[in-house]
């Protein structure tokens, strides 16, 4: 298994790269989002890789950070889903936004994806859910936690933080929370601005 690639990128195209590694060029087919991080060609350039061994053949995939491939990974563990709907997935959206539409069982926002159908997005969402909830859960209570002895923080303030750590802007964080019931507790605050967040066209 190759787990990553250090060498000069040698070709770009819109959906895949070239990378010289010791003399070998290997092609590596990527998102949108990585594309947009690379450097000119000519320079060194690093990626994590995941390999997809087929009975016809043996593809390499490419991503600029371990959060795409673990989410690429990750919705094509979803049945019928393979790694074409992965990387149309994670062209038009980021890792944080794919779990956060998945959490809030937002399946018509990744319809927005190409190829992505309304069944075959309820099944990510579907089969998912769960395990994506549980790991936004846990970062909430993490983050909650850090404000806990804070008397000075607000239940708002401890909101915008908790979803500023989710990848939000301080200003997206603060309208959404701002748009809640502020009698809430902070758990159900973030839980009400998720949902806020995830219904805006992104």
């Amino acid at each position: 298994m190759i787990y990553s690639l250090r060498g000069t990128l040698l070709f770009v195209d819109t959906g895949s790269l070239v990378i010289e590694c010791g003399g070998v060029g290997y092609k590596c087919l990527t998102t949108l989002n990585t594309l947009s991080s690379l450097p000119q060609k000519g320079n060194e350039v690093f990626i994590y890789t995941y390999m997809n061994v087929k009975e016809d053949a043996v593809e390499l995939f490419g991503f600029s950070d371990q959060e795409e491939l673990e989410c690429f990974k990750l919705i094509t563990s979803v049945n019928g889903v393979g790694p074409k709907i992965g990387l149309a997935i994670l062209s038009d959206f980021t890792p944080d936004k794919v779990r956060l539409y998945i959490a809030t069982g937002d399946s018509k926002a990744l319809t927005r994806a190409t190829g992505v159908g309304a069944k075959l997005a309820q099944r990510i969402v579907l089969e998912l859910k769960d395990k994506v909830g549980k790991t936004i859960g846990d970062s909430v209570a993490v983050t909650t936690s850090d404000f806990s002895d804070t008397a000075s923080h607000s239940k708002a303030g401890e909101a915008v933080f908790a979803l500023v750590s989710l990848g939000y802007s301080k200003s997206e964080a603060s309208l959404a929370v701002g748009r809640v019931d502020q009698s809430l507790q902070v758990e159900d605050m973030i839980k009400q601005a998720l949902k806020i967040l995830a219904g805006q066209v992104l």
